[in-house]
């Protein structure tokens, strides 16, 4: 049985039964029973209010989408939760795994592969209809290396034992994946913040810097994929605290053009935050006419755009429900007025589309205990007012 995934919706359907969950590559991936259990009692989603949102992107040539997970039960931001899919197949042209596709979930070893979990998110993907993305074949930060990589003994040839591994790993997801997945955030996070440089991993010291561990990867993966969009993916923004960040991120993208570096586009994350309030708005600070800079900047040099994990922090927003929804909406609308003024931007997807399930409310929780109100639907499946301005700075585009 090939490992390669099925490239047509036609080939997925006819093999989503029959086709195991094995890894590739020497281990990994023992097969999975299908979910049983009995569906969340959550109630079911609302109708979407209009056009989905994929519909009004579409409108200018762009897509939209949302992270999705893998579950063993039925609850979760997952494909087994019937709610959630129900939200995401109704908004969405498109999809990306939130953590499936990343070395920690695909490769336990060195030598060992388990493509498990992603495997069944691409084939329920191929059999709805929608697209997915790839994120990410190098996330160079320690802190999100597996284990083994970050304590790895390279051997008396350190820098040729570091491409095996890395050009072995891009090869082996592309080469999986081909024709499924088009798109790929190649490199994640590069910037050390206390630095102000690249961040180094046991990977750049093995291969004598940073530039080279993320110039191999570009090149491999165009090298395995000559027609696929090839992303840095980063999460600068607009607000005043990331203003050297944007700086930093500029100068790699400068050195990648210096340097010939095949990459096709910048992902802007977008986790747009509220941490304080501006008098003068009554929302989060921003810096508009910077950011309008910094992303003339990007576009000047050939580079386009993408938003790859919209999300809203409110930590300084009232608890009211209304009163935060409606200043929530709010500094959404003006983000993505300026975002699709450009038109270089191309697809935009939500870190998430249901506030209970996403990852800020562990990772950016709110002093007063209460659940953020992050995403464009509330945690029982409710269209919210940030749902209506995403839909109306689409519509307006």
């Amino acid at each position: 049985m090939s490992s390669r995934i099925p490239t047509t919706r036609r080939e997925a359907l006819a093999g989503i039964a029959a086709l195991s969950l094995a890894g590739c590559g020497g281990g990994g991936g023992s097969g999975t029973p299908p979910v049983t259990s009995t569906p969340s009692p959550t109630p079911a989603p609302a109708p979407t209010p209009g056009p989905s949102l994929n519909t009004l992107a579409a409108r200018k040539s762009r897509r939209f989408g949302s992270a999705i997970s893998w579950n063993s039960g039925t609850g979760g931001g997952s494909i087994q939760n019937p709610d959630y899919a129900a939200v995401v197949k109704a908004e969405c042209g498109l999809v990306v795994p939130e953590n499936e596709l990343k070395w920690q979930a695909t490769r336990p070893g060195p030598e060992t592969f388990d493509f498990a979990r992603m495997d069944d998110i691409v084939r329920w993907t191929q059999a709805n209809g929608l697209a997915i993305r790839g994120h990410t074949l190098l996330w160079h930060r320690p802190k999100w290396f597996p284990a083994w990589l970050n304590n790895y003994d390279y051997g008396a040839n350190p820098r040729a034992e570091a491409e095996r591994l890395l050009t072995t790993h891009i090869r082996t997801v592309t080469e999986r994946y081909r024709g499924v997945i088009t798109s790929y955030d190649v490199v994640n996070e590069a910037i050390d913040h206390d630095t102000n440089g690249l961040m180094e991993t046991s990977l750049s010291r093995a291969m004598g810097s940073a530039e080279a561990t993320l110039d191999l990867a570009f090149h491999t993966a165009r090298a395995q994929l000559p027609t696929a969009e090839l992303v840095y993916n980063d999460y600068m923004s607009w607000e005043p605290a990331h203003a050297a960040h944007c700086a930093d991120v500029l100068r790699l993208l400068e050195g990648f053009r210096r340097r010939n570096v095949p990459v096709d586009s910048l992902g802007i994350q977008s986790h747009i935050e509220m941490f304080s309030i501006d008098p003068a708005t009554g929302v989060g600070p921003y810096r508009e006419r910077e950011w309008r800079a910094f992303l003339d900047d990007v576009t000047a040099m050939g580079y386009k755009l993408l938003i790859t994990e919209f999300d809203v922090k409110d930590k300084a927003l009232p608890g009211d429900i209304a009163t935060r929804d409606a200043k929530i909406a709010d500094y959404a609308r003006r983000y993505f007025d300026v975002m699709l003024d450009y038109p270089q931007l191309g697809d935009i997807l939500a870190w998430g589309m249901v506030d209970r399930f996403s990852w800020l409310q562990g990772f950016a929780p709110r002093d007063d205990g209460l659940e953020v109100r992050c995403c464009p639907y509330d945690s029982a499946y409710r269209p919210k007012a940030l749902r209506e301005a995403i839909a109306a700075s689409l519509a307006a585009a």
